[in-house]
């Protein structure tokens, strides 16, 4: 008799590259070189909002450099544990809009599914460092909700995968979703929100751009890129590869002390954005939200901001300058001073 040999399945690079990132403030803090003796590292913080940065990402941050722009958006510090007025655990409130299980819905004729809560970043501005995922995701019960709500709401056109970052899911997994979406004929347009083409390049792989390439649905990513030095040639190939599968790729980056907030900055990421086949979409002012205080921008400084990059930039390279205002219809753009 002829032995039955199952084949081995190999786990794809990008499921290995995640799970090597990095969860210990001192392994980082040695991958960087700096100790904490140079730096108001809380563990609390830490503990609240775990540390989780991968490698990829770490290999771009400045060697010994406190002020590294990059190292600030994911370094957990003293103080993200300073109670402020007006920062809250739910900043733009998306509990009041949960729909069913998984599903947002804010704004008309757009729904959100929250795919998960897992990402392979923790920025420690994240507007939902304090979600209840465990409570709300969408593949809990293999999408039955979120679907049956969107085949019921035929005002719906387009749908935004979001989280945590839809991208962590498996692509078998992923493409399951989409053909059950793909089925809804009032649904046209597929809209990815994540931060993986940046963080974790490597997953942007054969098994994802066939599935988007092959949907029938208007495929849109939008990328949340901050700092022009996230971008290095790992990244420009896996938007390259997103672009060639026909995704529209746009960006939105937070308004950031200390990381983005000069006209310098923003206009390279800007172009940098362009160069790579991708649209600056929206600024961010900062959301509010609990832990996050020390990286707000003034709005008086961003519409400053958004002037001279008026005047540096063409048009088309400008982002939006925008705020969530929990119960209104859109984002809301804020106007320049006449």
């Amino acid at each position: 008799m002829i032995t039955r040999i199952e084949p081995i399945r190999q786990t794809p690079i990008w499921q290995q590259a995640l799970a090597q990132a990095i969860s210990d403030i001192d392994e980082l803090l040695a991958l960087v070189g700096l100790d904490r003796r140079q730096l108001n590292i809380s563990d609390k913080a830490c503990d609240q909002f775990s540390l989780k940065i991968t490698r990829a990402y770490i290999d771009r941050i400045s060697k010994a450099n406190v002020h590294d722009p990059l190292l600030r958006q994911i370094l957990p510090i003293d103080d993200e544990m300073q109670a402020v007025s007006g920062y809250s655990l739910d900043p733009v409130s998306d509990q009041q809009f949960i729909q069913t299980q998984g599903i947002i819905q804010k704004y008309h004729g757009r729904a959100l599914i929250m795919t998960t809560g897992a990402c392979a970043i923790h920025c420690r501005y994240c507007f939902r460092r304090h979600f209840p995922y465990s409570q709300s995701h969408a593949a809990s019960n293999n999408w039955h909700d979120a679907v049956e709500y969107l085949q019921n709401n035929e005002d719906i056109g387009e749908v935004i995968l979001s989280g945590g970052d839809p991208l962590t899911l498996t692509d078998g997994k992923l493409s399951q979703l989409i053909d059950q979406l793909a089925a809804i004929p009032h649904i046209h347009t597929l809209r990815l929100h994540t931060r993986l083409p940046i963080v974790l390049p490597q997953r942007v792989c054969a098994d994802l751009l066939q599935w988007l390439s092959q949907t029938r649905l208007n495929t849109v990513c939008v990328i949340h890129c901050n700092h022009a030095r996230e971008i290095d040639n790992d990244v420009a190939e896996a938007l390259a590869a997103l672009a060639s599968a026909g995704v529209t790729l746009l960006n939105q980056s937070v308004l950031l002390n200390g990381v983005n907030d000069n006209a310098d900055d923003l206009a390279e990421l800007s172009q940098a954005l362009f160069n790579h086949g991708v649209i600056p979409y929206y600024l961010h002012m900062l959301d509010p939200v609990s832990g996050s205080a020390h990286f707000n921008v003034t709005e008086d400084k961003a519409v400053k901001l958004i002037g001279l990059l008026q005047r540096r930039l063409p048009g088309y390279l400008v982002p939006r300058l925008v705020r969530e205002i929990a119960g209104q219809p859109s984002k809301t753009t804020i106007e320049l001073n006449s």
